[in-house]
């Protein structure tokens, strides 16, 4: 019998981000709170919000707008890169710029690893390809406990997802 595998990447739904941004910006133009404080959430490229406001709360408040829409559409707040320096002042207002992390970096996927020698069946392994990590076995038993053992892991500090289960 040929052997099972499924990836562990880390993707974003960028039309779900996109969906959760225009509700969010509809939400700060409406919501009374945010009149005539000169606040807004906007993309700026592919990966990085910027957020806008007289105010740091304001700003911080845009923020939390942001992410509760984001939790609704189901995207996960370990995608978002928010500088832990808070937003600074530029000129009159206050600026955040929330950058979108996407993908496994080398050494996430070596941690990823090692969860699954130390922790999971002795029958399976993982191979790094890139972003992503393929994970093999003979048992889909044993992928099964490693997507579980996984899910289970909230020290993670990045998103993943399993893909190409075969």
């Amino acid at each position: 019998m040929a052997d099972s595998s499924f990836d562990i990447v880390s993707k974003i739904d960028h039309q779900e981000v996109a969906n959760a941004l225009n509700s969010a910006a509809r939400e700060v133009a409406t919501r009374y709170d945010f009149k005539n404080v000169g606040a807004s959430i906007e993309a700026s490229g592919e990966d990085k919000v910027v957020i806008k406001a007289n105010t740091e709360e304001r700003a911080n408040a845009v923020l939390d707008v942001f992410q509760t829409w984001l939790v609704k559409r189901k995207v996960s707040l370990k995608h978002l890169d928010v500088p832990e320096r808070g937003p600074q002042l530029s000129g009159k207002e206050y600026r955040l710029e929330v950058g979108l992390k996407e993908g496994i970096s080398q050494e996430n996927a070596k941690k990823i690893g090692k969860i699954i020698r130390d922790e999971g069946p002795k029958s399976v392994k993982s191979q790094i390809q890139g972003d992503e990590l393929r994970v093999t076995s003979k048992s889909r038993d044993d992928l099964q406990a490693v997507q579980a053992l996984l899910k289970g892991k909230d020290d993670l500090d990045f998103a993943i997802q399993f893909t190409n289960y075969r």
